[in-house]
Protein backbone atom coordinates (compact mmCIF):
# COMPACT_ATOMS: atom_id res chain seq x y z
CA UNK A 1 0.00 0.00 0.00
CA UNK A 2 2.88 2.38 0.73
CA UNK A 3 4.14 1.91 -2.82
CA UNK A 4 0.79 1.68 -4.63
CA UNK A 5 -0.81 4.71 -3.04
CA UNK A 6 1.78 6.69 -1.11
CA UNK A 7 4.44 6.53 -3.81
CA UNK A 8 2.72 5.61 -7.07
CA UNK A 9 -0.30 7.91 -6.71
CA UNK A 10 0.04 10.63 -4.09
CA UNK A 11 3.67 11.60 -4.65
CA UNK A 12 2.30 13.64 -7.56
CA UNK A 13 1.18 16.31 -5.05
CA UNK A 14 4.63 17.44 -3.80
CA UNK A 15 6.11 17.13 -7.32
CA UNK A 16 3.28 19.11 -8.99
CA UNK A 17 4.60 22.62 -8.08
CA UNK A 18 8.05 21.66 -9.41
CA UNK A 19 6.50 20.56 -12.69
CA UNK A 20 4.68 23.88 -12.95
CA UNK A 21 7.88 25.81 -12.24
CA UNK A 22 10.29 23.81 -14.43
CA UNK A 23 8.01 22.85 -17.32
CA UNK A 24 5.67 25.85 -17.40
CA UNK A 25 2.42 23.92 -17.06
CA UNK A 26 -0.79 25.66 -16.03
CA UNK A 27 -2.92 24.44 -13.13
CA UNK A 28 -5.44 23.17 -15.66
CA UNK A 29 -2.78 21.08 -17.43
CA UNK A 30 -1.46 19.49 -14.23
CA UNK A 31 -5.09 18.90 -13.24
CA UNK A 32 -5.62 16.96 -16.47
CA UNK A 33 -2.52 14.85 -15.76
CA UNK A 34 -3.81 14.17 -12.24
CA UNK A 35 -7.26 13.25 -13.50
CA UNK A 36 -5.78 10.88 -16.10
CA UNK A 37 -4.32 8.91 -13.20
CA UNK A 38 -7.73 8.80 -11.55
CA UNK A 39 -9.34 7.77 -14.84
CA UNK A 40 -6.84 4.94 -14.95
CA UNK A 41 -7.79 4.08 -11.37
CA UNK A 42 -11.45 3.90 -12.35
CA UNK A 43 -10.59 1.73 -15.36
CA UNK A 44 -8.54 -0.57 -13.17
CA UNK A 45 -11.37 -0.87 -10.67
CA UNK A 46 -13.78 -1.84 -13.44
CA UNK A 47 -11.32 -4.42 -14.76
CA UNK A 48 -10.82 -5.77 -11.24
CA UNK A 49 -14.58 -6.29 -10.90
CA UNK A 50 -14.77 -8.54 -13.95
CA UNK A 51 -14.19 -12.31 -14.12
CA UNK A 52 -11.65 -11.82 -16.90
CA UNK A 53 -8.65 -11.68 -14.59
CA UNK A 54 -7.85 -15.09 -13.18
CA UNK A 55 -4.96 -16.55 -11.28
CA UNK A 56 -3.11 -15.78 -8.07
CA UNK A 57 -4.07 -12.58 -6.28
CA UNK A 58 -0.49 -12.34 -5.03
CA UNK A 59 0.93 -12.63 -8.55
CA UNK A 60 -1.37 -9.92 -9.85
CA UNK A 61 -0.55 -7.64 -6.92
CA UNK A 62 3.21 -7.99 -7.55
CA UNK A 63 2.82 -7.53 -11.32
CA UNK A 64 0.80 -4.35 -10.88
CA UNK A 65 3.35 -3.09 -8.36
CA UNK A 66 6.05 -3.47 -11.01
CA UNK A 67 3.93 -1.70 -13.64
CA UNK A 68 3.22 1.16 -11.25
CA UNK A 69 6.94 1.61 -10.52
CA UNK A 70 7.95 1.50 -14.19
CA UNK A 71 5.33 4.04 -15.31
CA UNK A 72 6.28 6.35 -12.44
CA UNK A 73 9.97 6.28 -13.35
CA UNK A 74 9.17 6.73 -17.05
CA UNK A 75 7.66 10.16 -16.30
CA UNK A 76 11.23 11.45 -16.07
CA UNK A 77 11.81 11.06 -19.80
CA UNK A 78 8.87 13.01 -21.23
CA UNK A 79 7.40 16.52 -21.07
CA UNK A 80 4.42 16.11 -23.41
CA UNK A 81 1.10 16.53 -21.59
CA UNK A 82 -0.34 13.69 -23.67
CA UNK A 83 2.47 11.25 -22.90
CA UNK A 84 2.52 12.14 -19.21
CA UNK A 85 -1.25 11.68 -19.07
CA UNK A 86 -1.00 8.26 -20.73
CA UNK A 87 1.72 7.15 -18.30
CA UNK A 88 -0.30 8.37 -15.32
CA UNK A 89 -3.36 6.61 -16.74
CA UNK A 90 -1.49 3.29 -16.97
CA UNK A 91 -0.10 3.84 -13.49
CA UNK A 92 -3.64 4.44 -12.22
CA UNK A 93 -4.83 1.18 -13.80
CA UNK A 94 -1.97 -0.65 -12.10
CA UNK A 95 -2.59 0.91 -8.69
CA UNK A 96 -6.33 0.13 -8.82
CA UNK A 97 -5.98 -3.50 -9.88
CA UNK A 98 -3.17 -3.96 -7.40
CA UNK A 99 -5.19 -2.35 -4.62
CA UNK A 100 -8.27 -4.47 -5.29
CA UNK A 101 -6.34 -7.74 -5.37
CA UNK A 102 -4.03 -6.91 -2.49
CA UNK A 103 -6.88 -5.72 -0.27
CA UNK A 104 -8.95 -8.83 -1.05
CA UNK A 105 -5.92 -11.06 -0.50
CA UNK A 106 -5.15 -9.54 2.89
CA UNK A 107 -8.82 -9.60 3.95
CA UNK A 108 -9.01 -13.31 3.09
CA UNK A 109 -5.79 -14.22 4.89
CA UNK A 110 -6.60 -12.18 7.99
CA UNK A 111 -10.10 -13.70 8.08
CA UNK A 112 -8.65 -17.22 7.85
CA UNK A 113 -6.25 -16.39 10.66
CA UNK A 114 -8.92 -14.73 12.80
CA UNK A 115 -6.97 -11.45 12.81
CA UNK A 116 -9.27 -9.08 10.91
CA UNK A 117 -8.37 -6.32 13.36
CA UNK A 118 -4.95 -6.10 11.74
CA UNK A 119 -6.47 -4.77 8.51
CA UNK A 120 -5.65 -1.25 9.71
CA UNK A 121 -1.94 -2.09 9.52
CA UNK A 122 -2.22 -2.67 5.78
CA UNK A 123 -3.97 0.64 5.10
CA UNK A 124 -1.53 2.47 7.39
CA UNK A 125 0.99 1.83 4.63
CA UNK A 126 -0.67 4.59 2.58
CA UNK A 127 0.26 7.20 5.18
CA UNK A 128 3.74 5.77 5.63
CA UNK A 129 4.23 5.90 1.87
CA UNK A 130 3.01 9.50 1.69
CA UNK A 131 5.26 10.66 4.54
CA UNK A 132 8.39 8.83 3.39
CA UNK A 133 8.03 9.80 -0.28
CA UNK A 134 7.24 13.41 0.69
CA UNK A 135 10.39 13.53 2.82
CA UNK A 136 12.48 12.08 -0.02
CA UNK A 137 11.01 14.50 -2.57
CA UNK A 138 11.37 17.52 -0.25
CA UNK A 139 15.03 16.76 0.46
CA UNK A 140 15.75 16.28 -3.24
CA UNK A 141 14.01 19.57 -4.10
CA UNK A 142 16.10 21.39 -1.52
CA UNK A 143 19.17 19.85 -3.14
CA UNK A 144 18.09 21.29 -6.48
CA UNK A 145 16.45 18.27 -8.12
CA UNK A 146 13.97 18.87 -10.93
CA UNK A 147 10.96 16.78 -11.94
CA UNK A 148 13.13 14.37 -13.95
CA UNK A 149 15.30 13.33 -11.01
CA UNK A 150 12.29 13.18 -8.71
CA UNK A 151 10.34 10.80 -10.95
CA UNK A 152 13.39 8.57 -11.47
CA UNK A 153 13.94 8.33 -7.72
CA UNK A 154 10.29 7.45 -7.12
CA UNK A 155 10.36 4.77 -9.82
CA UNK A 156 13.54 3.25 -8.40
CA UNK A 157 12.05 3.20 -4.89
CA UNK A 158 9.00 1.41 -6.28
CA UNK A 159 11.10 -1.27 -7.92
CA UNK A 160 13.01 -1.91 -4.68
CA UNK A 161 9.72 -2.33 -2.82
CA UNK A 162 8.69 -5.26 -5.03
CA UNK A 163 11.23 -7.52 -3.35
CA UNK A 164 10.08 -6.44 0.11
CA UNK A 165 6.43 -7.12 -0.70
CA UNK A 166 7.27 -10.53 -2.17
CA UNK A 167 9.08 -11.46 1.06
CA UNK A 168 6.39 -10.08 3.37
CA UNK A 169 3.51 -11.82 1.53
CA UNK A 170 4.63 -15.43 1.04
CA UNK A 171 3.10 -17.53 -1.71
CA UNK A 172 0.32 -19.92 -0.74
CA UNK A 173 -2.98 -21.13 -2.19
CA UNK A 174 -5.39 -18.21 -2.35
CA UNK A 175 -9.16 -18.13 -2.70
CA UNK A 176 -9.90 -18.17 -6.46
CA UNK A 177 -10.46 -14.62 -7.67
CA UNK A 178 -13.77 -15.50 -9.31
CA UNK A 179 -15.25 -17.05 -6.15
CA UNK A 180 -18.31 -15.36 -4.72
CA UNK A 181 -20.26 -16.05 -1.58
CA UNK A 182 -24.01 -16.23 -1.49
CA UNK A 183 -25.70 -13.71 0.73
CA UNK A 184 -28.89 -13.27 2.68
CA UNK A 185 -29.20 -9.49 2.51
CA UNK A 186 -30.84 -8.97 -0.82
CA UNK A 187 -27.82 -9.42 -3.08
CA UNK A 188 -25.20 -6.89 -4.07
CA UNK A 189 -27.38 -3.89 -5.00
CA UNK A 190 -30.02 -2.31 -2.78
CA UNK A 191 -30.95 1.19 -1.63
CA UNK A 192 -28.25 1.20 1.03
CA UNK A 193 -25.56 0.25 -1.48
CA UNK A 194 -26.75 3.01 -3.83
CA UNK A 195 -26.41 5.58 -1.04
CA UNK A 196 -22.99 4.24 -0.10
CA UNK A 197 -22.00 4.45 -3.77
CA UNK A 198 -23.11 8.10 -3.89
CA UNK A 199 -21.39 8.90 -0.59
CA UNK A 200 -18.20 7.28 -1.87
CA UNK A 201 -18.44 9.31 -5.11
CA UNK A 202 -18.76 12.56 -3.17
CA UNK A 203 -15.87 11.54 -0.94
CA UNK A 204 -13.72 11.00 -4.04
CA UNK A 205 -14.54 14.50 -5.28
CA UNK A 206 -14.31 16.04 -1.82
CA UNK A 207 -10.84 14.88 -0.87
CA UNK A 208 -9.04 14.91 -4.23
CA UNK A 209 -8.88 18.66 -4.91
CA UNK A 210 -7.03 19.40 -1.69
CA UNK A 211 -4.93 16.25 -1.97
CA UNK A 212 -3.85 17.30 -5.47
CA UNK A 213 -3.26 21.00 -4.93
CA UNK A 214 -2.46 21.43 -1.20
CA UNK A 215 1.29 21.88 -1.72
CA UNK A 216 0.62 24.30 -4.59
CA UNK A 217 -1.73 26.30 -2.33
CA UNK A 218 0.93 26.49 0.36
CA UNK A 219 3.67 27.46 -2.09
CA UNK A 220 1.57 30.29 -3.55
CA UNK A 221 1.04 32.06 -0.21
CA UNK A 222 4.10 33.85 1.28
CA UNK A 223 2.57 33.65 4.77
CA UNK A 224 2.66 29.85 4.78
CA UNK A 225 5.25 29.10 2.09
CA UNK A 226 7.89 28.03 4.69
CA UNK A 227 5.62 25.05 5.44
CA UNK A 228 5.92 23.69 1.90
CA UNK A 229 8.70 21.28 2.93
CA UNK A 230 6.62 19.89 5.78
CA UNK A 231 2.99 20.09 4.75
CA UNK A 232 2.78 16.83 2.78
CA UNK A 233 4.91 15.05 5.38
CA UNK A 234 2.36 16.13 8.00
CA UNK A 235 -0.42 14.71 5.84
CA UNK A 236 1.37 11.35 5.67
CA UNK A 237 2.19 11.25 9.38
CA UNK A 238 -1.45 12.01 10.21
CA UNK A 239 -2.63 9.33 7.78
CA UNK A 240 -0.45 6.50 9.15
CA UNK A 241 -2.30 5.98 12.49
CA UNK A 242 -5.65 7.27 11.23
CA UNK A 243 -7.19 3.91 10.35
CA UNK A 244 -6.43 2.41 13.74
CA UNK A 245 -7.93 5.50 15.40
CA UNK A 246 -11.09 5.54 13.28
CA UNK A 247 -11.45 1.77 13.68
CA UNK A 248 -11.64 2.25 17.45
CA UNK A 249 -14.34 4.85 16.95
CA UNK A 250 -16.15 2.55 14.51
CA UNK A 251 -16.32 -0.22 17.12
CA UNK A 252 -18.47 2.10 19.22
CA UNK A 253 -20.41 4.04 16.59
CA UNK A 254 -20.45 1.60 13.66
CA UNK A 255 -18.84 2.17 10.26
CA UNK A 256 -21.57 4.38 8.77
CA UNK A 257 -21.75 6.92 11.59
CA UNK A 258 -17.96 6.89 11.84
CA UNK A 259 -17.72 7.48 8.09
CA UNK A 260 -20.04 10.48 8.45
CA UNK A 261 -18.00 11.88 11.35
CA UNK A 262 -14.77 11.50 9.36
CA UNK A 263 -16.35 13.28 6.38
CA UNK A 264 -17.28 16.23 8.58
CA UNK A 265 -13.76 16.40 10.01
CA UNK A 266 -12.29 16.24 6.52
CA UNK A 267 -14.64 18.96 5.29
CA UNK A 268 -13.33 21.24 8.05
CA UNK A 269 -9.75 20.49 7.01
CA UNK A 270 -10.48 21.02 3.32
CA UNK A 271 -12.20 24.35 3.97
CA UNK A 272 -9.45 25.57 6.30
CA UNK A 273 -6.85 25.09 3.54
CA UNK A 274 -8.30 28.14 1.75
CA UNK A 275 -10.25 30.00 4.47
CA UNK A 276 -7.50 30.11 7.10
CA UNK A 277 -4.37 31.19 5.25
CA UNK A 278 -2.08 31.11 8.29
CA UNK A 279 0.43 28.47 9.45
CA UNK A 280 -2.06 27.10 11.98
CA UNK A 281 -4.73 26.82 9.29
CA UNK A 282 -2.41 24.99 6.89
CA UNK A 283 -1.33 22.57 9.61
CA UNK A 284 -4.96 21.97 10.65
CA UNK A 285 -5.82 21.26 7.01
CA UNK A 286 -2.94 18.78 6.69
CA UNK A 287 -3.77 16.99 9.94
CA UNK A 288 -7.51 16.68 9.26
CA UNK A 289 -6.99 15.72 5.62
CA UNK A 290 -4.33 13.14 6.40
CA UNK A 291 -6.20 11.94 9.43
CA UNK A 292 -9.34 11.11 7.44
CA UNK A 293 -8.91 10.53 3.71
CA UNK A 294 -7.14 7.17 4.01
CA UNK A 295 -9.40 5.94 6.81
CA UNK A 296 -12.55 6.70 4.83
CA UNK A 297 -11.68 3.95 2.34
CA UNK A 298 -11.89 0.96 4.74
CA UNK A 299 -14.84 2.58 6.54
CA UNK A 300 -16.70 2.73 3.23
CA UNK A 301 -15.77 -0.87 2.47
CA UNK A 302 -16.98 -1.96 5.92
CA UNK A 303 -20.27 -0.11 5.45
CA UNK A 304 -20.78 -1.75 2.05
CA UNK A 305 -20.04 -5.21 3.41
CA UNK A 306 -22.75 -4.71 6.05
CA UNK A 307 -25.34 -4.35 3.29
CA UNK A 308 -24.07 -6.64 0.52
CA UNK A 309 -22.74 -10.18 0.55
CA UNK A 310 -20.27 -11.60 -1.93
CA UNK A 311 -16.66 -11.68 -3.01
CA UNK A 312 -14.88 -8.76 -1.28
CA UNK A 313 -13.10 -8.01 -4.56
CA UNK A 314 -16.46 -7.31 -6.23
CA UNK A 315 -17.72 -5.19 -3.33
CA UNK A 316 -14.51 -3.13 -3.23
CA UNK A 317 -14.57 -2.66 -6.99
CA UNK A 318 -18.26 -1.74 -7.13
CA UNK A 319 -18.24 1.15 -4.68
CA UNK A 320 -14.82 2.28 -5.90
CA UNK A 321 -16.35 3.08 -9.30
CA UNK A 322 -18.14 6.07 -7.76
CA UNK A 323 -14.98 7.04 -5.90
CA UNK A 324 -13.08 6.98 -9.18
CA UNK A 325 -15.63 9.18 -10.93
CA UNK A 326 -15.38 11.78 -8.17
CA UNK A 327 -11.59 11.72 -8.37
CA UNK A 328 -11.59 12.32 -12.13
CA UNK A 329 -13.89 15.32 -11.96
CA UNK A 330 -12.15 17.04 -9.03
CA UNK A 331 -8.70 18.02 -10.40
CA UNK A 332 -10.03 19.01 -13.84
CA UNK A 333 -12.74 21.16 -12.23
CA UNK A 334 -10.34 22.82 -9.78
CA UNK A 335 -7.57 23.35 -12.35
CA UNK A 336 -9.95 24.82 -14.93
CA UNK A 337 -11.53 27.11 -12.35
CA UNK A 338 -8.12 28.30 -11.13
CA UNK A 339 -7.02 29.12 -14.67
CA UNK A 340 -10.29 31.07 -15.12
CA UNK A 341 -10.40 33.08 -11.87
CA UNK A 342 -6.99 32.55 -10.25
CA UNK A 343 -8.24 30.93 -7.04
CA UNK A 344 -8.79 27.49 -5.51
CA UNK A 345 -11.38 28.93 -3.12
CA UNK A 346 -14.63 28.06 -4.98
CA UNK A 347 -13.60 24.54 -5.97
CA UNK A 348 -12.28 23.76 -2.50
CA UNK A 349 -15.43 24.98 -0.78
CA UNK A 350 -17.47 22.90 -3.24
CA UNK A 351 -15.37 19.90 -2.20
CA UNK A 352 -16.07 20.61 1.48
CA UNK A 353 -19.78 20.78 0.70
CA UNK A 354 -19.62 17.45 -1.11
CA UNK A 355 -18.10 15.83 1.97
CA UNK A 356 -20.92 17.14 4.14
CA UNK A 357 -23.50 15.71 1.74
CA UNK A 358 -21.63 12.37 1.83
CA UNK A 359 -21.91 12.42 5.62
CA UNK A 360 -25.66 13.01 5.38
CA UNK A 361 -26.12 10.13 2.94
CA UNK A 362 -24.36 7.70 5.25
CA UNK A 363 -26.43 8.81 8.22
CA UNK A 364 -29.63 8.27 6.22
CA UNK A 365 -28.98 4.52 5.78
CA UNK A 366 -30.96 2.22 8.03
CA UNK A 367 -29.13 -0.52 9.96
CA UNK A 368 -28.46 -3.72 8.00
CA UNK A 369 -30.73 -6.70 8.64
CA UNK A 370 -29.03 -9.64 10.28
Amino acid sequence: MATYMGLGRFVYTPILPVMVEHLGYSKGQVGVIASSNFLGYLTGVLIGATPWIKGSRRAWALAMLALSAVTTGALAFFSSILVLSVLRFVGGVASAIGFVFLAALVIDRLTQAGRVGLLSVQFAGVGIGIASSAFMVSVMIRCGAGPYGLWLACGAAGLVSILLVALLIPARTDTPVAAAASGSRGGMINSAIIRIFLAYSLYGFGYVITVTFLVAIVRANPAIQPLEFWIWIIVGLAAAPSIALWNRIARKLGPKRTYALACVAEAIGVASSVLWQEPAGAILAAVLLGGTFVALTPLGIAAAREHAAGDPRIIISGISVGFGIGQIIGPIFAGWLFDSIGSFMPSTLAAAGALLVAAGLMLSIRPARV
